[in-house]
C-alpha cells in the first residue's frame, strides 16, 4: 500500500513542478485569444455542421480502465463552471499556461498505468482533466461542478481551521437579505472539511446559538453536523437591533477556550461575519481579544447593495488579516465566499509548503453525472491525493498567490486487490482508516443502499467510524491506537453477520495494525482464530497444472491478484490465467506474480480435476438426476479457484445470479470468501449446510443451497482446503422431504400419524431458525418465530436456541416528513418424529452420497401520509443460533389453559432441525418472535449524541 500511495504522490508532485514552472514562464496578457478544448463543447456542431467555438473535433475511444468511458489519452479537456464566462481573460491565460500539463499527464500515465484521473483545479475556477472526456450538462443545461468547493481542493489549499460564523438577524436583515445570508452561510459550510471545526451564532440584541445544545463549543465539520446546522438555518428570522460587539466577544471566547483544550484544528482560526453593516469598528473588542498577535482572521461579508457601512467592515478585515467581500445577489454568493480560501492559504504559499493531502473515502457524484457514468454496482469509492500550486514569480512571491490544486484519484477497490486474501484465512480481512478514525476500506462498510433499480449513497457514507463496524471494542482500544498511528496487536470476541445481516458467526479475532508511511492512514489485518494458521501445499508438474487450470469449468477469483497485469500497458489485456501461463513458462518473466500462490492454485487445479469428470458422468446418468432438480454443482478452494458444473442449461437456472458477479456474497471477492464457504467452515467437519439464500428468496427465485467444508485431518493440523456444494430447486428439495415424511417403515405397515395429518404441523428449519419446508408455501424463507411465536419463545427459554443481540450503526430508517409525530420504525409427538427422521436421513443422504461436494436489514414501516425519506440511524436487532449440544427436545406450551406439545430434533450431519407441533390449541395470541430491527433512541438528542461521539474521537494528526 505504501508503494501504491508513494507512486501516486510522486505523480502529483511532478504536476506541481510543471504547473509552477509553466506559470513562472507565462506573461499575463488581457487580450490573449486562445482556442482550447472545452469539456462540454468538444465534438459539438452548429446547425450548419461546423464545429462550435471551443469545441473542435476531439478523438475519443472507449477504454475499460476508465469505466469504459470514451477518452483521449493524449490530451486533457477544460471544464468551466456554468456561471463563469468561457473566455474570461483570467481563464484564457490560465488555460494557456496550464497546457504544459498535458505532457506530464501522459508521462505519468506511461510511468504508472494504474493511474486514473489526473487534474488541475484552478483558483480562477476552471478544471483541467486528463484523459480528455466529454462532459454532459443535466436536463437544465447545468453542470453542478466547481473544483474549488471539492474536498481535495479545500484541504490542499488551506490548513485545518476553527471557524465561528456570526449571522446578523436584526430587523434590517428581513426579506432577500436574510435569504442571501442563509445561502452565504451554507456556502461557507461547503468549504469546511472533516479536519475543520465550527459553530454558528445568530445575533440581534441577544446571542442565539443556531443549535442551542452546543453553546460555547465547536463541532467537527463532517457531513452529518453540517446538514444538521443547515436545517436550523431555515428557522432564523429577523427582528430587533444588532449588537455586534457582544457577538464578536462570544466568538473570540469560544475560539480561545476551544483551542486551550487541545482539541480542534490547532492551526488556523477565523470569524466569518455575515451582516448588512456595522455602525462602528469595534477596535476595543479586537484590542482585548485579538491584538497584537492577530491569531484570528476576520472575514466580513456585506449583504446587500448599500455601501454605507462598508468602510467599517473593510477596516475590520484589514486590521485582522482577513478579507472583505460584498454580496448583492444570490448569484454572487459562491464566488465571493471562495475568496477567503486564498487568504487562509497565504501562510502556506509564502512558506512554500507543498503539503500532500489525502481525502477520506468519497464519491464525486457531480463528476459521475457529468461523465454520464453508468455502473450497476453504483459509483465507486475513491481517495484523492492533492497538492497546492503556488506562484513562484519574484514580484508575487511575498503576496502568497495560490494558483490552484493538482490531484489524482485512487479507487479503493484497487487497494483491496493488493490484499493477499488467501493468506488471511476464510474469515480474515484487511481494513484501513483515516486520521479521524473514518473507514477508508473495510468489508463491513456499506456506503450504498438499494432504491428501486438504482444504488444510492447513504447520507453519512464517508464518515463511518471504525468503532461503528468493530463495535464490540467498547473502549475504542483498537480505534484509538490506529488513529494515533501506533503499531501493535489486539484481540477480542466478535459477532460477524453474514447473508445480508440475517445470520451471525461468533469468532475470536486477532488484530494487527500499523501506519501507512507518507499518508494519514493506518492499516489493520484481522485474523480469525482457527483459520489461516495452516494451509496445505503440494507439488505438481507445471504441464499438468496449466492443463487443468485452462479447463472450461475452472475460474479464478475475479478480484484476486495472481499476477499484476495493471502495471504495464502491454499486460492490461491479459486474463489472470493467461498471465499465469506466460509467467510460469518464462515468456513474460517481468510480470509481477505471486509464485507461491500460483503453485498452490496449480496444485488445486490438478487435485480437483477428477471432480469435473465425475460430475459429467452424473449428468450423463439420467437416473441420478432425472427431473433436473439439482441444477449446479460447485467447488471452491482456499486459493480462489472454483469449479462449476451445470446440470441444466444456463437459461433454465432458477437463480441465474448465483456464482456470478451479481451475487457478491456468493463468489470469491477482494474482501471475502463465498458465503457458502464461510458458513460450511464453521460447522463440524462432514456436516452439510442447507439454506435458502436471502438474495434470491426475496426475489422469489426458489432454490436451496447445500455445501460442506473439506478438511484434511493430520494430527494437530486440520486446514480447510475447500468447500463444495450444490444448488437445487426448492420445489425438488421440498418434494423429497414430503416423500420421506409420508413413507411408513413400521413392521406392520401401520403408522399412527404422518405430516399429512391435520392434527400436526411439520417444519424443517435451519440452525438460524429459518424455514426451508412447510405445508404453507408462503412461509418458506420466513423466520420460525414469526410463524410459531409461542414455540420459538419456549425454545429460547429451554436453551435450544440462543438470541444474540447485534447492532447496526450504518442503518437507514424511514422518516415521515410533514407529520408532527413523525416516528421511525424499522424491516406425545416424540414417537412420530423418530420414524419421520429415519426417512429424512435417507433423503438427505441421497445428496451426501452424490459427493457433490447485504439488502441491508430493511426497515418495516407503517405508511402514514406524507413523503418519506431515508435518514441515518442506529438500530439493534436479534439473530438466533441453535445450541449444537442439544440434539432433541420436547416441550409443552400453555395457551390460555390448553396445553400444546411440540418436539424438535436435529437431523444428523446437517444444520437442519425437524419441528413437529400439534394443532389442538390456538396459540395465535402469543406474540411473534421477530428479527425486526429497533431504532436506538438516545436519551440525548441525536446531534448531541454525535457531538459526544466526536469529542470521544477528536484525536487526529495536525
Amino acid at each position: 500500500m505504501e508503494e501504491v500511495f508513494s507512486k501516486k504522490a510522486e505523480a502529483t508532485r511532478r504536476l506541481v513542478e510543471a504547473a509552477e514552472e509553466a506559470h513562472h514562464q507565462h506573461e499575463e496578457n488581457p487580450d490573449l485569444q486562445y482556442e482550447y478544448f472545452n469539456a462540454v463543447l468538444i465534438n459539438e456542431v452548429d446547425e450548419e455542421g461546423n464545429n462550435v467555438e471551443l469545441g473542435g473535433e476531439f478523438l475519443l475511444e472507449p477504454n475499460d480502465h476508465f469505466n469504459n468511458l470514451s477518452v483521449n489519452l493524449s490530451l486533457s479537456v477544460v471544464q468551466v463552471p456554468t456561471n463563469m464566462y468561457n473566455k474570461d481573460p483570467d481563464i484564457v491565460n490560465g488555460v494557456y499556461w496550464s497546457e504544459a500539463l498535458n505532457k506530464v499527464f501522459v508521462d505519468n500515465f506511461e510511468r504508472d498505468p494504474t493511474l486514473i484521473w489526473q487534474y488541475f483545479g484552478s483558483a480562477k475556477g476552471f478544471f483541467r482533466q486528463y484523459p480528455g472526456v466529454k462532459w454532459h450538462p443535466d436536463e437544465h443545461g447545468v453542470i453542478g461542478f466547481d473544483c474549488r468547493n471539492r474536498k481535495w481542493y479545500i484541504q490542499a489549499a488551506t490548513s485545518p481551521k476553527d471557524v465561528v460564523i456570526l449571522v446578523d438577524v436584526s430587523g434590517s436583515m428581513k426579506g432577500l437579505r436574510l435569504t442571501i445570508a442563509r445561502q452565504t452561510v451554507s456556502s461557507i459550510l461547503d468549504t469546511l472539511g472533516d479536519d475543520d471545526f465550527f459553530n454558528i451564532i445568530a445575533y440581534n440584541q441577544e446571542i442565539h446559538y443556531v443549535e442551542p445544545c452546543l453553546n460555547g463549543t465547536l463541532v467537527r465539520a463532517d457531513r452529518t453536523n453540517k446538514d444538521h446546522f443547515r436545517e436550523h438555518l431555515d428557522k432564523l428570522f429577523a427582528k430587533g437591533i444588532g449588537l455586534l460587539g457582544d457577538a464578536l466577544a462570544e466568538a473570540f471566547t469560544i475560539l480561545s477556550d476551544f483551542n486551550q483544550t487541545g482539541h480542534g484544528s490547532v492551526c488556523s482560526q477565523a470569524i466569518m461575519l455575515v451582516t448588512d453593516g456595522a455602525t462602528q469598528m469595534y477596535d476595543d473588542v479586537f484590542e482585548k481579544y485579538n491584538w497584537p498577535e492577530r491569531k484570528v482572521r476576520i472575514f466580513p461579508y456585506l449583504i446587500g447593495r448599500e455601501s454605507a457601512f462598508a468602510d467599517n467592515l473593510k477596516w475590520m478585515a484589514c486590521a485582522n488579516k482577513g478579507y472583505f467581500s460584498q454580496i448583492s445577489t444570490l448569484a454572487d454568493v459562491q464566488e465571493n465566499v471562495m475568496r477567503y480560501l486564498h487568504v487562509m492559504s497565504r501562510p502556506k504559499v509564502i512558506d512554500h509548503e507543498h503539503d500532500t493531502v489525502w481525502t477520506e473515502a468519497y464519491v464525486d457524484s457531480a463528476l459521475s453525472m457529468a461523465h454520464k457514468l453508468k455502473d450497476k454496482s453504483g459509483p465507486s469509492l475513491m481517495t484523492t491525493v492533492a497538492m497546492p500550486v503556488f506562484s513562484t514569480k519574484n514580484e508575487t512571491k511575498n503576496q502568497g498567490i495560490l494558483l490552484g490544486v493538482v490531484g489524482t484519484d485512487i479507487p479503493l477497490q484497487e487497494l483491496m486487490k493488493l490484499i493477499p486474501k488467501h493468506m488471511l484465512g476464510i474469515h480474515g480481512y484487511a481494513f484501513a482508516i483515516t486520521n479521524n478514525g473514518y473507514i477508508l476500506i473495510h468489508p463491513d462498510l456499506r456506503p450504498l443502499y438499494q432504491d428501486g433499480q438504482k444504488k444510492r449513497r447513504k447520507p453519512n457514507y464517508s464518515s463511518v467510524d471504525l468503532s461503528e463496524v468493530e463495535w464490540e471494542d467498547k473502549d475504542d482500544i483498537l480505534r484509538n491506537a490506529m488513529v494515533n498511528r501506533k503499531t501493535g496487536t489486539f484481540s477480542m470476541e466478535v459477532k460477524k453477520t453474514v447473508d445480508r445481516g440475517r445470520r451471525v458467526l461468533k469468532m475470536h479475532n486477532d488484530y494487527y495494525y500499523t501506519d501507512i508511511k507518507g499518508t494519514p492512514f493506518s492499516v489493520g489485518v484481522a485474523l480469525s482464530r482457527g483459520h489461516g494458521k495452516y494451509f496445505f501445499r503440494g507439488n505438481v508438474s507445471l504441464e499438468a497444472g496449466l492443463r487443468d487450470l485452462e479447463q472450461p469449468d475452472v475460474a479464478l477469483a475475479d478480484e484476486w491478484t495472481y499476477c499484476n497485469t495493471e502495471e504495464q500497458h502491454e499486460h492490461r489485456h491479459l486474463t489472470q490465467i493467461q498471465a499465469i501461463k506466460l509467467f510460469m513458462t518464462g515468456k513474460r518473466p517481468h510480470l509481477k506474480c505471486d509464485r507461491e500462490l500460483i503453485q498452490e492454485v496449480l496444485f488445486d487445479a490438478v487435485v480437483t480435476a477428477p471432480l469435473g469428470a465425475y460430475w459429467t458422468g452424473l449428468a450423463l446418468n439420467k437416473s441420478e438426476n432425472s427431473d433436473k432438480g439439482v441444477e449446479i454443482a460447485f467447488l471452491g478452494t482456499r486459493t480462489g479457484l472454483s469449479r462449476t458444473n451445470l446440470f441444466v442449461p444456463a437459461d433454465q437456472l432458477s437463480n441465474k445470479d448465483f456464482l456470478t458477479a451479481e451475487d457478491k456474497e456468493g463468489v470469491f471477492n477482494a474482501d471475502h470468501f463465498p458465503l457458502w464457504y464461510k458458513r460450511a467452515a464453521e460447522q463440524v467437519p462432514g456436516t452439510f449446510i442447507y439454506s435458502i439464500p436471502f438474495s434470491t428468496a426475496l426475489e422469489n427465485k426458489s432454490v436451496v443451497l447445500a455445501s460442506t467444508a473439506i478438511q484434511l485431518l493430520d494430527d494437530r493440523k486440520s486446514p480447510i482446503v475447500a468447500a463444495v456444494g450444490i444448488q437445487m430447486k426448492l420445489e425438488f428439495f421440498q418434494r423429497k422431504f414430503w416423500t420421506a415424511c409420508r413413507q411408513c417403515t413400521a413392521l406392520d405397515g401401520k403408522c399412527s400419524i404422518s405430516c399429512d395429518n391435520d392434527d400436526i404441523n411439520c417444519y424443517l428449519i435451519d440452525n438460524n431458525g429459518f424455514i426451508l419446508v412447510t405445508e404453507e408455501h408462503s412461509q418458506t424463507g420466513l423466520f420460525f418465530g414469526e410463524v410459531e411465536g409461542a414455540v420459538m419463545s419456549k425454545l429460547l427459554q429451554m436453551g435450544s436456541f440462543k438470541r444474540i443481540t447485534l447492532y447496526d450503526y450504518q442503518a437507514l430508517c424511514k422518516e415521515y416528513a410533514g407529520s408532527s409525530d413523525s416516528a421511525r420504525t424499522l424491516s406425545d409427538p416424540f414417537s412420530v418424529v423418530k420414524w419421520l427422521l429415519t426417512e429424512l436421513i435417507i433423503f438427505l443422504l441421497e445428496f451426501n452420497l452424490y459427493s457433490w461436494w447485504n439488502v441491508d436489514l430493511s426497515v418495516k414501516a407503517q405508511r402514514p401520509r406524507g413523503k418519506t425519506m431515508m435518514v441515518p440511524c442506529d438500530t439493534e436487532y436479534p439473530a438466533f443460533v441453535s445450541e449444537r449440544t442439544i440434539k432433541e427436545t420436547t416441550g409443552n406450551i400453555d395457551c390460555d389453559g390448553c396445553t400444546r406439545s411440540f418436539v424438535i430434533q436435529q437431523i444428523p450431519s446437517s444444520n437442519l432441525f425437524m419441528v413437529v407441533v400439534d394443532n389442538k390449541c390456538d396459540c395465535s395470541s402469543a406474540p411473534a418472535v421477530t428479527m425486526d430491527p429497533i431504532e436506538i433512541m438516545y436519551i440525548l438528542p441525536a446531534l448531541v449524541s454525535e457531538v459526544y461521539k466526536s469529542f470521544l474521537h477528536l484525536h487526529r494528526s495536525s
